[in-house]
């Protein structure tokens, strides 16, 4: 009967390190979380749309800021597929997602700065922009996981 869990050979021997740069800085996540307090605020409130325009500021400079950590030749992605070259596409599609994001958090924030689009269409953008963020870090945290948790077999 086992007692206690099975730890993996990979895990066991220590020789798989965790990347030093944090993907996902702890201001992107407090940025994320004062956008969506915003969101909870009726709009009807007096300077919704500007607390939203403002909030979004630090979340775009935020996002832009994780773009450059894990981009680029020294960035985390280069580090994983030096590890695991087998997450090319997934590093891939991590990229194509940071463009995407990007783009989404500009038009929010150009739809946020004109006074005629609603705050239902802001929040239905906003929303897009967040389910987006959310899909992005997890797909984030599970190609860690395959990089650096993943046994691929063969020892028993």
């Amino acid at each position: 009967m086992v007692t206690q869990p099975i730890r993996q050979p990979s895990t066991v021997t220590g020789t798989r390190q965790r990347p030093a740069a944090d993907p996902h800085p702890a201001s992107l996540l407090g940025d994320l979380r004062a956008l969506l307090r915003t969101l909870a605020v009726p709009a009807e409130e007096p300077c919704w749309r500007e607390h939203l325009v403002v909030q979004l500021a630090p979340l775009r400079r935020g996002f832009a800021e994780h773009v450059r950590v894990t981009e680029g030749p020294d960035g985390l992605y280069a580090e994983l597929l030096a590890q695991a070259p087998r997450l090319d596409r997934g590093v891939r599609l991590l990229a194509r997602e940071h463009v995407t994001i990007t783009a989404a958090l500009a038009a929010l924030q150009h739809a946020a700065e004109l006074p005629g689009v609603s705050a239902h269409e802001l929040r239905g953008l906003a929303s897009h922009v967040l389910r987006a963020l959310s899909r992005h870090r997890q797909r984030g945290a599970d190609l860690l996981w395959q990089a650096y948790e993943t046994d691929l077999g063969g020892e028993t």
